[in-house]
């Protein structure tokens, strides 16, 4: 029998940088077991060093989507109140 996969969301909201990369460094560990990951940078601009890029890329080249609220990000735009909506359809929520 395959398994099926969960659909996993990883909600970036801390405002310490190293819990922000902890959090995409996180997102990307997920990804080995082959389920569905979706990042969410909530509220804050999130300030790009060379440890998160690197996270960023790999977290694109494994084809997961990011999001965020604040249009200071350059991901892809979604509401707080479109964010609320969507989480209940993840098997799988971790705040960070």
């Amino acid at each position: 029998m395959e398994k099926k996969k969960k659909r996993i969301a990883v909600l970036v909201r801390d405002k310490k940088r190293d819990r922000k990369y902890e959090a995409l460094r996180m997102a990307v560990g997920l990804t080995l077991a082959d389920d569905e990951v979706n990042v969410f940078i909530m509220d804050d601009k999130l300030e790009i060093d060379e440890a998160i890029a690197q996270n960023f890329e790999m977290l694109s080249d494994l084809e997961c989507k990011i999001f965020t609220n604040n249009p200071e990000n350059k991901y892809e735009q979604m509401t707080t109140e479109e964010i609320a909506h969507a989480i209940p359809g993840y098997d799988v929520v971790m705040p960070y």
